[in-house]
């Protein structure tokens, strides 16, 4: 059987309960959602205040490593049955959604927990998508943690 694979990287506002019904299949019986958010306020390392966010992101690299990501996911734990990874770009402002991962599965014993922290953590991990910060003292670019790998 073919199970739903939602790959989005979008300007658009995200519809949390359309994205998980494209992935709704009639044997699911467990959802798992992740949805990433701008704060308006970090606390960790050094305190500021954020205006918005500019996401930006090269396209066919990006789609291309959230499939990955898919396929990562779908080896791991065969009894996912839908997943949905999707990344906004552009400006977004605190209190809005960024990302969401979502996984299906018949039942919660499935994996569906773990699959949809796996799918962000590895998004955050390998998928090029990059932010700049904006507030109140300036902008910065946040830069992440990885560094790709020959044949990554």
């Amino acid at each position: 059987m073919d199970f739903p694979t939602i790959i989005s990287l979008t300007e658009s506002e995200l519809d949390l309960g359309a994205l998980l019904a494209q992935i709704t299949i009639p044997t699911t019986g467990a959802a798992a959602i992740f949805t990433g958010m701008v704060r308006g306020k970090t606390s960790s390392n050094h305190p500021r205040e954020t205006n918005f966010l500019d996401y930006e992101a090269y396209q066919p690299m990006a789609e291309k490593k959230m499939h990955q990501v898919a396929e990562e996911i779908r080896e791991k734990w065969p009894t996912i049955e839908g997943i949905a990874i999707v990344q906004r770009i552009g400006r977004l402002y605190p209190g809005t959604p960024t990302t969401m991962i979502a996984c299906t599965s018949a039942h919660r014993n499935n994996g569906v927990f773990e699959a949809a922290r796996y799918g962000i953590d590895r998004l955050k991990e390998i998928v090029p998508v990059w932010k700049k910060e904006i507030g109140p003292d300036g902008e910065e670019w946040i830069v992440g943690h990885y560094h790709p790998r020959p044949g990554e």
